[in-house]
């Protein structure tokens, strides 16, 4: 008797049902893996909900203020030992000109949401490919920030007993800061370590360097941590060594969204499978940053 080949029916129309097996489990993680084009309803409904519960955890971490200064004290003084320690020094020569401090306090309060907003904003526009991998980066960094708050309270310069900083956001009476004024008691004050305003301006910044195609706006990429950094240190909200935490964090969360998604952001296709360019087939770049 001679061998019998049997043929299954291919293609999109093929209805013939299979049993769940490690394959399909396997397939059903690779189209969770595989980036789709973003809902834009759905996208702004994840991000309110996970700014509010990033808000409410961080709030909600135990005051310890004890520990909180203890700990600020320790930070303080392995920043001597390590010939670092510049943040009064930088608190009170910007804080002398009153233009330069009003205009950081006001950078402090507000370009930390409104770029990183935009960003996420020009990627879910121009980079829907790449969007999911970077979104989940900047979520796994501040997930990952969520756990530093709450084993290792610290007290920003400013709060620290006889470290004669200067809380700029009182002294000039300037609208902003959740941990100064009125709005204090709403927001936990012993949440500095490690540094978001560095780990969401970083990101931001990487992002435009590595997709941008205009060469100014790269640049803008690269400078705007960097003054990120001058500003929550001349502000006296946090010490260099938070700024490093925030580089962490953010490493780790690149690392994440490597492992998930099998490349950086920058190195996925900029445009989902499946979703045809707008310009010709022989124009298209669809692997460049624009």
């Amino acid at each position: 008797m001679g061998d019998t080949t049997v043929t299954r029916p291919e293609g999109p129309e093929e209805a013939v049902p299979y049993p769940v097996t490690d394959a399909g489990r396997t397939d059903v993680v690779h189209r969770l893996r595989t980036p789709r084009r973003p809902r834009l309803w759905f996208e702004i409904l994840l991000i309110a909900v996970s700014y509010w519960t990033y808000s409410l955890i961080r709030n909600a971490v135990p005051e310890q203020k004890a520990a909180a200064l203890h700990n600020a004290d320790w930070i303080w003084r392995t920043e001597h030992r390590l010939g670092i320690a510049v943040e009064q020094s930088v608190n009170h020569v910007v804080n002398s000109v009153n233009w330069l401090i009003v205009g950081m306090n006001y950078y402090y309060a507000t370009l930390h949401f409104v770029i990183t907003v935009g960003v996420l904003f020009w990627l879910y526009r121009r980079h829907p490919g790449r969007y999911a991998a970077a979104r989940t980066v900047l979520f796994a960094t501040t997930g990952i920030a969520l756990l530093g708050y709450y084993l290792y309270p610290l007290a920003p310069p400013r709060l620290m007993t006889g470290g004669r900083f200067v809380d700029t956001v009182q002294v000039h009476h300037t609208w902003g800061s959740m941990a100064s004024g009125d709005l204090k008691h709403m927001s936990n004050q012993y949440a500095a370590m490690p540094s978001m305003h560095i780990g969401w301006s970083l990101w931001c910044g990487l992002t435009l360097f590595a997709l941008a195609r205009v060469p100014w706006v790269r640049l803008l990429g690269l400078l705007y941590p960097a003054a990120t950094l001058v500003v929550i240190v001349a502000t006296a909200n946090h010490f260099w060594l938070d700024a490093v935490g925030g580089v962490l964090c953010l490493t780790v969360g690149f690392t994440l969204a490597r492992l998930w998604y099998g490349a950086l952001p920058h190195a996925l296709p900029r445009l989902p499978a499946g979703v045809a360019s707008p310009v010709p087939a022989a124009a298209a770049r669809q692997d460049r940053p624009v």
